[in-house]
């Protein structure tokens, strides 16, 4: 009976298209976001921006605003290094959102500097809500968001700030790099943020929309976050979401690969799926709250970043789709479609394709992270292991595609230790 019932979906017509997207999607996105990064990279990446040679007392005020819930371990390294930044005038306000470990403690020897500035909030009220009661608080118009684990290269600023001489431009976001890649996964993790996130950041730059600025290293206007409401509290990813609330009001969002911050990422599996976890939760939701643009002919320059996120999410669909179909296939004895255990034409030219785009992403990003090369040889593994982690967490997480947002605020939970973890 499961043999009869198997040999029938294979020989489908819906089975038939599942099979077609599943292989056309990774080489045609592959290749789309391959040329597109390369525009952005030789026709923008290098071009000085309008007021980049402005005197150092005609740039404007930055409030850096590091939101932090048990950061114990990554806290102190981190302010330290957002204190040692040239630029001439910023302050840096840590929201400790109810922390209930050693995070206040650690930043005592640093509280010495006046421009760091400390609010306590004695109820965790989750990490939206923290950015939002720090935006009466701040002193500039330019808001830089950073996580408590993210430590940004000196320059980040002097990168980033330029870009608001334009009235239009509400965000920036920066180029977040790996720190900690003494693991595989780790290492898998810094190839993904220089030729999946990085790369797909040029290319959505091209298209003239990005899908989300960074949460651990975003400039914001704080007029244009103010005018959107702030932050949401109810939504799992509150950076995704103001990135489409901001561009929705025709604002312009930008990346800025120059204005580098380090950051530490998940060493093991369970950490990096429950990372993923939220951050697949947090793209459904989105995708569900901001359905409209698609019926709106004034936002239309969303609509290829909002198409594109949703054949993401079916091509994962699909993965999961097909894999169990021909892993049950293979368990009772019945030769799968358009599957074969020894690689065939389309499985080389898919895994090919995507080594040229993580090649393309390491080779692009060496120039502000020289060891990323170190990391590339691990490659090889990514369309193997890494996609069917993702795709998988997409499945789990897909519920949220059909749920209105939350009544009532998300808190966080982090467990950092200082390796990342």
């Amino acid at each position: 009976m499961i043999e009869q019932l198997l040999l029938a979906f294979q020989h489908s017509t819906p089975y038939g298209w599942a099979l077609v997207f599943f292989a056309a999607y990774p080489i045609v996105t592959s290749i789309m976001w391959i040329t597109t990064a390369l525009v952005f990279r030789l026709r923008w990446e290098d071009q000085p921006l309008p007021g980049a040679d402005r005197p150092d007392a005609q740039l404007p005020f930055v409030s850096v605003l590091v939101p932090a819930h048990n950061e114990q371990a990554v806290i102190a390294r981190s302010v330290k290094a957002m204190l040692a930044m040239d630029y001439p005038a910023f302050e840096v306000i840590v929201i400790d959102d109810g922390s209930s470990d050693g995070t206040l403690s650690a930043l005592t020897p640093l509280r010495v500097d006046h421009r760091l500035r400390v609010v306590r909030k004695r109820v965790n009220e989750g990490k939206a809500l923290a950015l939002n009661d720090a935006l009466p608080l701040a002193r500039g118009e330019i808001l830089m968001c950073m996580d408590a684990d993210a430590a940004p290269e000196p320059a980040m600023l002097r990168h980033i700030v330029p870009h608001f001489e334009s009235p239009r431009v509400a965000a920036v976001t920066g180029n977040p790099r790996v720190r900690n890649t003494e693991t595989f996964l780790a290492r898998l993790q810094a190839v993904e943020f220089s030729s999946i996130i990085s790369l797909l950041r040029r290319a959505q730059r091209v298209w003239g929309r990005v899908v989300t600025v960074s949460g651990v290293v975003a400039a914001l206007r704080r007029s244009a976050v103010m005018d959107v409401g702030g932050f949401s509290p109810n939504m799992p990813t509150e950076d995704i979401e103001l990135t489409w609330k901001l561009q929705k009001r025709f604002y312009d969002v930008r990346y800025e690969p120059r204005a580098i911050c380090w950051m530490t990422v998940p060493l093991t599996y369970r950490g990096l799926y429950r990372q993923r976890l939220r951050w697949a939760r947090g793209l459904l939701q989105v995708l569900h709250k901001h359905a409209d643009v698609m019926t709106n002919w004034k936002t239309r320059r969303l609509w290829p970043v909002y198409i594109e996120s949703s054949l993401s999410v079916l091509w994962a669909v699909c993965f999961v789709m097909l894999t169990s179909v021909w892993t049950l296939s293979w368990a009772v004895g019945v030769p799968p479609v358009g599957a074969s255990p020894i690689p065939n034409i389309w499985g080389m030219t898919i895994g090919t394709i995507c080594l040229v785009q993580l090649l393309t992403g390491t080779l692009i990003d060496r120039r502000y992270d020289p060891d990323i090369v170190r990391s590339f040889p691990y490659a090889v593994f990514y369309p193997i292991l890494y996609w069917a982690f993702l795709a998988l967490t997409t499945v789990i997480a897909l519920p949220y595609l059909f749920r209105k947002p939350a009544k009532a605020s998300i808190r966080w939970d982090t467990a950092r230790v200082g390796s990342g973890s």
